[in-house]
């Protein structure tokens, strides 16, 4: 009888520390969170600074506060070079908020995630295509945009590495005396891509 006694108590003992943890829970203010996430970026603290504006989005889903949140928690995804999540929160926002003010940050920005992943010429130039296509996208929808100059710049600088691909194939395929695949590649150089630094050398071959 003690022993069952016992067990009630137990049990109700739990289900108040239940409780008393779920009344403890109390809602920050939005302002409060949000510069948390400011400050957690100041020092660098990347990961808690999305973990601050992905809270003010949790709490105060309504407010203009959230819409800036998400864009700020992919901001601190770019700077902690989380570029793939960087890009998913981009994405994320771009479809959430089109006729959004800060749309044409958030495709500058998607394009520098993928510009960042950009790896020497030896290796597969799909990410350098997907900047492109996000840079181009950005200066098709938004041309008069502050972030246009720059994503110009490193259209310039992609179009740059993907002739230095074109060039090492065409290298390749000289070495190994196949001179008509390697006279094509040089060929897609000069046409594609005119302004490039590689153009001498093609012109060359």
């Amino acid at each position: 009888m003690v022993r069952g006694v016992l067990i009630i108590c137990l049990s109700v003992g739990l289900l108040v520390g239940c409780s008393s943890k779920k009344k403890s829970y109390v809602e920050e203010p939005v302002e409060k969170l949000y510069n948390q996430g400011l400050d957690q970026m100041q020092t660098r603290r990347y990961s808690d600074a999305v973990e601050s504006f992905d809270e003010v989005e949790r709490q105060h889903p309504y407010s203009t506060w959230a819409t800036k949140a998400q864009i700020m928690a992919a901001y601190a995804y770019y700077l902690g070079n989380r570029y793939d999540e960087a890009i998913f929160a981009l994405d994320r926002f771009i479809q959430l908020h089109p006729s959004n003010r800060d749309v044409a940050y958030a495709m500058y920005l998607k394009g520098l995630s993928y510009y960042e992943q950009i790896s020497d010429v030896a290796r597969d130039q799909k990410i350098t295509e997907l900047s492109l296509k996000s840079f181009k996208e950005l200066i098709s929808r938004f041309p008069q945009s502050k972030y246009t100059r720059d994503a110009k710049v490193k259209i310039d600088l992609a179009h740059d590495h993907l002739a230095g691909k074109e060039m090492e194939i065409g290298r390749y395929y000289h070495s190994k005396h196949q001179y008509l695949a390697a006279i094509n590649r040089f060929r897609n150089v000069i046409e594609s891509y005119q302004t490039t630094t590689h153009v001498p050398e093609a012109l060359h071959r």
